[in-house]
């Protein structure tokens, strides 16, 4: 199988529900003393973090990824949980001195989102190169949100090495400057992020979303309930979403939209297939609480895909590869 990195975050999830909207209370004219507290009705601790997460729905795809990254001295359960799932953790550095990442979020019956993260033993990701834990040049690399530090070392070192690259910045687009924003684009094979974070970055940079796709082969902007868009030599591909069952927690979504796309990108797979691998993902991500409770079979997720998309036979290589 494909030799593929996925770096970023590994975290413990915690997940809370409020059971209305946040901007009811929130005063619009307000916010510069902002101090509100909402009493949630649940809350529940679940395996997260941005690599682990793609990593965990590449294992379920037939792919055997290895992730990378930093935790603390109680990773013990959580390592043989990603082992379980088809994830390969051998390069991932564990730090005795601290705790692993925790990921806080809240989420309104709208399923808006407040959330925060500690970063505990992401921290030391910095001090970690990809030449540090393996010689050979990997087809692929994920750089996921992590620690600034890391993310931006891990871009310049796929730059000098010649490896091929996703920058996906995501959650860490508040933390990075604009430079940094736009050395880890420049030279990435491809860019993820939402919309809002698109429009973030594109203040941070000065560059508008034409500016954007220039500096990188492909750049895929998701759309939540609207689908994604990719857009790549000056085409623009609208994707659908793949109708859900049911609507239950967004947490992971985006996670596992990119695990999808990889994986597609990875069998050759034109963008909007690999697009389109990536909605289903995702999809089986809302229908559940965490960000890694849901569970497929691939013929299973192929003959879901087939209600809906047509790969014109394609995903058979997909099962075959497994």
């Amino acid at each position: 199988m494909d030799n593929i990195i996925v770096t970023g975050s590994i975290a413990y999830d915690y997940l809370m529900r409020f059971p209305g909207k946040f901007t009811e209370h929130i005063i619009g004219d307000q916010l510069h003393r902002l101090s509100v507290s909402f009493l949630v009705d649940d809350m529940s601790k679940h395996w997260g973090g941005n690599a682990a997460n793609i990593s965990y729905t590449m294992g379920l795809l037939g792919l055997r990824p290895k992730v990378f990254g930093t935790v603390g001295r109680d990773f013990g359960d959580y390592r043989n949980w990603l082992e379980s799932a088809g994830v390969d953790t051998t390069l991932v550095q564990q730090i005795e001195e601290v705790f692993t990442s925790s990921f806080f979020v809240t989420t309104d019956t709208e399923n808006n989102q407040i959330a925060s993260f500690y970063g505990g033993a992401m921290a030391y990701a910095r001090n970690y190169a990809l030449a540090d834990v393996t010689p050979h040049l990997p087809d692929i690399v994920v750089i996921a949100p992590n620690h600034p530090g890391a993310m931006n070392q891990l871009a310049a070192e796929c730059k000098t090495r010649g490896i091929r690259y996703v920058y996906d910045p995501s959650q860490q687009v508040p933390r990075l400057s604009g430079d940094e924003l736009m050395a880890g684009m420049d030279g990435a094979y491809a860019m993820t992020v939402n919309a809002y974070e698109a429009e973030i970055i594109s203040k941070k940079t000065g560059l508008s979303i034409d500016a954007m796709r220039a500096r990188v082969e492909v750049l895929v902007i998701t759309q939540g309930e609207r689908g994604s868009h990719i857009y790549t030599n000056g085409d623009k591909l609208e994707i659908d979403v793949f109708p859900p069952a049911s609507i239950t927690d967004p947490t992971g979504v985006g996670d596992a939209f990119r695990a999808g796309f990889v994986t597609g990108i990875l069998c050759a797979y034109p963008l909007k297939l690999s697009a389109e691998l990536g909605a289903l993902c995702a999809t089986y991500a809302l229908e559940h609480v965490g960000t890694q409770s849901h569970t497929f079979t691939l013929p299973e997720f192929i003959a879901r895909f087939r209600t809906h998309f047509d790969d014109g036979g394609r995903l058979d290589v997909l099962q075959a590869r497994a």
